[in-house]
């Protein structure tokens, strides 16, 4: 009986490690980015290897956008 219970927790955390990996990866693809990290080859490799899927360039836009200093003074005036 402590065997079936110990398999079916084990089964359990690997498929809820295997979801939770499809979910973060598959988010991480679609969400903002840091220019820094716009193109990362190993985060790709990764991705692609855990969802299957590349990751959309075009989904994903950079986080932090530079504004020229003077411009940004300029709008709230």
């Amino acid at each position: 009986m402590m065997t079936i219970l110990i398999s079916l927790f084990v089964v359990a955390w690997v498929a809820a490690a295997l979801i939770g990996s499809q979910a973060y990866f598959r988010g991480e693809q679609r969400k903002p980015i840091h220019e820094r990290n716009w193109a990362s080859e190993s985060f790709d490799f990764l991705a692609k290897s855990i969802t299957g899927e590349e990751t959309d360039y075009m989904e994903r836009v950079p986080a932090y956008v530079v504004v020229e200093t003077y411009a940004s003074k300029r709008i709230g005036k």
